[in-house]
């Protein structure tokens, strides 16, 4: 990943409905949400709401499919971890050990998921 990017993805993410937004879209993998459904629950009007996931879409944060009348948005997570990785895979100066507690939060976010047969 180039520096552009990762400074176009993280300027995109630096304005606070923009980030809720995004965060909203994650919580809702994979299925997406409508363009009304964010903007109902951000409570932001359409055409702001419209102008704010432009922008994450040029910024590569988020993707679009037309569903019938409506556009369902979805969170690429794919990207955001690679936004992520951009910024921490030289980090601790290769001494992993100093990354230990970065990993050790991120492990109860992100494991998988248990099974639900009991």
């Amino acid at each position: 990943m180039e520096s552009e990017q990762a400074i176009l993805a993280l300027g995109a993410l630096a304005q606070s409905t923009r980030m809720e937004a995004f965060r909203l879209l994650a919580a809702h993998e994979p299925e997406g949400m409508p363009a009304g459904a964010i903007a109902d629950a951000l409570a932001v009007p359409q055409n702001t709401m419209s102008s704010h996931l432009a922008i994450l879409a040029r910024a590569g944060l988020i993707r679009s499919r037309r569903h019938s009348r409506s556009i369902v948005y979805r969170a690429d997570l794919a990207r955001f971890q690679q936004i992520a990785l951009f910024l921490i895979k030289d980090c601790c100066g290769g001494s992993p050990e100093l990354c230990a507690p970065l990993i050790a939060d991120l492990q109860p976010c992100c494991g998988p998921k248990e099974s639900a047969d009991v």
